[in-house]
C-alpha cells in the first residue's frame, strides 16, 4: 500500500495512491494510523470531516508529513563515502542521534536558516516508518516484522554548529530541518538495492545505493531497540550519501527515489 497524509477543507485526511496516466493520484481514502493523535482528535470534535473525496492528483494536494511521529531516530556516518568526505572513521557500530518531532516539514514546506548559524547543508535519506511497538530486536531478523513502510526524508544540519558543539541536537533540531514525505510506501523491496538521489536547483547533488550501508537496515533496528522501545510511527532515518554541502536563500531541494517520488522543498532565511 502506499499513502499520503493531507489537508483538505481545514481537516486533516489519509489517502491511499493509484498510477494514473504515469502519475501518483489520491484515489481513495486510506485509514489513519492510530497514532496520529492530531487526526483523532479532530475526529472528537467535529463531525464535518469528510470521509470521502474526490480523487485528485498527488501533485495538486496539500501534503503534510506522512508520518506523526513519537521520536526521530537517526543514523550518522552509514555511507563509506559520505564518512570519508568529512574526514570522520567508520563507526565500528551505528551512530544514532535524535531530531525533535517540531523539526518536521511538510514536503513543498519551506526549510528556515536560522541566524545562529553560518553553514546549513542537506541530506537527503530513505526513512523508515515504523509499523508496531519494537524491542530487541534481532540483528538477522526481517525488517518487515518492524517497519510499516519507506519514505524520505532530508536531515537538514547546520554544520558549523555540528562541528562547534560536538554534540548534534542544536545543529540537527531547528525547526523545519526535518523535512519527510511525500508519501509512505510498503511496496519496494529494500533488500535489492534502493538508489537515492538528491538535486539541488535541478543539479544532482548525491547519489546512493542501500547495498552500500555499513550497517544494513536489521542492524540499524537491532542497535536503536537495543536501548529504546520504537512505537508505532515512530522514524528512523538510515543515513546520507556523500555529496552534502551547503544551501543558500532562494535553493530549490528535491531528494527523490523511485517508488517514492520526490521530497521538495524551498529554502529563505528563518
Amino acid at each position: 500500500m502506499r499513502y499520503c497524509r493531507f489537508l483538505l477543507d481545514d481537516a486533516i485526511h489519509y489517502g491511499a495512491l493509484q498510477e494514473k496516466g504515469g502519475e501518483l493520484w489520491i484515489a481513495a481514502p486510506a485509514p489513519a494510523p492510530a497514532e496520529d493523535l492530531e487526526y483523532r482528535l479532530a475526529l472528537e470534535q467535529s463531525d464535518a470531516i469528510r470521509f470521502d473525496f474526490a480523487p485528485m492528483p498527488l501533485s495538486a494536494a496539500h501534503l503534510l508529513p506522512p508520518v506523526t511521529p513519537s521520536k526521530i531516530v537517526c543514523v550518522g556516518r552509514n555511507y563509506r563515502e559520505h564518512v570519508r568526505e568529512l574526514g570522520n572513521e567508520v563507526p565500528a557500530e551505528p551512530l544514532l542521534f535524535f531530531k525533535p518531532p517540531s523539526s518536521l516539514l511538510r514536503p513543498g514546506g519551506k526549510i528556515l536558516l536560522p541566524a545562529l548559524s553560518e553553514r546549513v547543508d542537506f541530506e537527503g535519506e530513505l526513512a523508515l516508518v515504523i509499523g508496531r511497538s519494537t524491542r530487541r530486536f534481532p540483528a538477522d531478523g526481517d525488517w518487515r516484522d518492524a517497519v510499516r513502510g519507506l519514505t524520505l526524508a532530508n536531515d537538514v544540519s547546520a554544520r558549523d554548529l555540528q562541528k562547534k558543539d560536538g554534540q548534534w541536537t542544536r545543529a540537527k533540531g531547528f525547526d523545519t530541518f526535518c523535512p519527510v514525505g511525500p508519501i509512505v510506501s510498503d511496496e519496494l523491496d529494500l533488500d535489492a538495492g534502493l538508489t537515492l538521489e538528491t538535486r539541488v536547483n535541478g543539479e544532482l547533488r548525491q547519489t546512493g545505493s542501500t547495498r552500500d550501508f555499513i550497517f544494513a537496515v536489521p542492524e540499524l533496528l537491532s542497535a536503536i531497540t537495543a536501548v529504546m522501545t520504537l512505537e508505532p510511527g515512530d522514524l528512523v532515518l538510515t543515513g546520507t550519501p556523500a555529496g552534502v554541502g551547503p544551501l543558500a536563500p532562494g535553493d530549490r531541494v528535491e531528494v527523490s527515489m523511485v517508488g517514492l517520488g520526490t521530497l521538495l522543498n524551498f529554502v529563505e532565511t528563518g
